[in-house]
């Protein structure tokens, strides 16, 4: 009998619990770089105010996919 096996992916990311909405201390899902400085949201905020910060981003980093990720 063979057994097939899947290999596991290993996904890191890089804003961690410990990264906090600046709006509303929720964690923080979106990163942007607004004028040499990290802001950070919770995917609520980071939607709200997205059409505006990506006017003026230099970056912009979005992890919102991990909160649909099924374990």
């Amino acid at each position: 009998m063979t057994t097939a096996t899947t290999p596991t992916e290993t996904v890191s990311y890089r804003l961690t619990a410990m990264d906090r909405c600046d709006s509303c201390g929720a964690q923080a899902y979106i990163a942007a770089e607004v004028n040499g400085s990290e802001l950070l949201f919770c995917a609520h905020h980071g939607r709200k105010y997205e059409e505006k910060l990506r006017a003026v981003a230099t970056s912009w980093h979005d992890e919102t996919a991990r909160l649909a990720e099924v374990d």
